[in-house]
């Protein structure tokens, strides 16, 4: 299957970095390199793209689709380890980086790869097929408590309790190894009148895959590291598809405009944090309804910008 996934937010990502035709950037979540395209469009001979995907199928496929062009280099990592990419390449600063949050489509629908409650396969869940850590070993593995602690807050799955009770209950007969077995007990866990919103497996799913990949964590500890990666004007646009997620940037991006940390009846600042620049988006962008009623997994898509100083 073909590495696709319909990029979120195209047009007002790639206006709201600001592209310089010879600046630097960074595509952190290179996925089928649908941003990565648009970026390269704008980038004249002296500009240069670094792609970053921790993807095998992602590499392989942004590799034909754009990595023949001289000023790409495409680098097969999380995002997390940016700086140390960067260094690597010896490049200080950057006009731009960008991060798109969301699953692809190819992930999504990829049996094999265990992502999706909508088939029955083996639970994986790993977007780098290197780390050893899958699905299987979180709900075969986790205690009940951690289950319950996962599901509950990166699923906000209000049967949370129940669903990692019956998971616990369920393994003491035997080990849970697909997709739909685990999809029988999240069902059985919760009651049928409350159903009916959607499939009942998607909040938990959701929250063992974000456990299985670390991806609040990595966000968390990256942003201030990629902030300061950037030249004067470089800007940061991440795109999020939770609220978690969304608040996680929220705050990050709070905290760099006004690091200030001194009681508010000080009269004057004495802690001598200093502004890294502007948060370039007030409010989040979200998608226009065009684009939410063409692709559905737009919708809960967030984006807010950050402008270095």
């Amino acid at each position: 299957m073909d590495f696709s996934h319909k990029s979120v937010l195209l047009n007002e990502t790639i206006e709201g970095l600001n592209i310089k035709p010879d600046g630097i950037y960074v595509d952190g979540t290179l996925g089928g390199a649908g941003h990565s395209s648009q970026i390269l469009k704008r980038l004249g001979p002296k500009g240069r793209l670094i792609g970053i995907d921790q993807d095998e199928a992602a590499i392989k496929t942004a590799t034909e689709r754009i990595g023949s062009s001289k000023n790409v280099t495409i680098v097969r990592s999380n995002y997390s380890r940016m700086t140390d990419v960067l260094d690597e390449l010896g490049i200080d600063k950057v006009d731009g980086i960008l991060l798109d949050l969301g699953v692809s489509s190819y992930q999504l629908d990829t049996v094999e790869r265990g992502f999706s409650y909508r088939f029955d396969t083996e639970l994986d869940m790993r977007m780098d097929q290197r780390q050893s850590l899958t699905a299987k070993d979180i709900v075969n593995g986790y205690s009940e408590k951690e289950l319950f602690k996962i599901i509950r807050d990166y699923g906000e799955e209000q049967f949370a309790q129940n669903i990692a009770k019956h998971i616990v209950a369920a393994r003491s007969k035997g080990e849970i190894g697909t997709t739909f077995e685990l999809n029988e007990i999240i069902k059985a866990a919760i009651p049928a009148k409350k159903r009916q919103n959607g499939h009942p497996s998607k909040k938990t799913f959701q929250a063992i895959r974000i456990e299985c990949n670390r991806e609040l964590e990595v966000l968390r500890d990256s942003l201030d590291d990629m902030i300061d990666r950037l030249a004067p004007g470089g800007r940061l646009a991440i795109i999020t598809f939770h609220s978690l997620e969304d608040r996680i940037v929220k705050v990050a991006f709070k905290n760099a405009e006004n690091p200030c940390t001194c009681p508010p009846e000080f009269p004057v600042c004495v802690c001598g944090k200093i502004s890294k620049g502007r948060n370039v988006s007030r409010k989040p962008i979200i998608p226009s309804e065009e684009e939410m009623e063409e692709n559905s997994r737009s919708k809960s898509s967030k984006l807010r910008i950050f402008e270095r100083a």
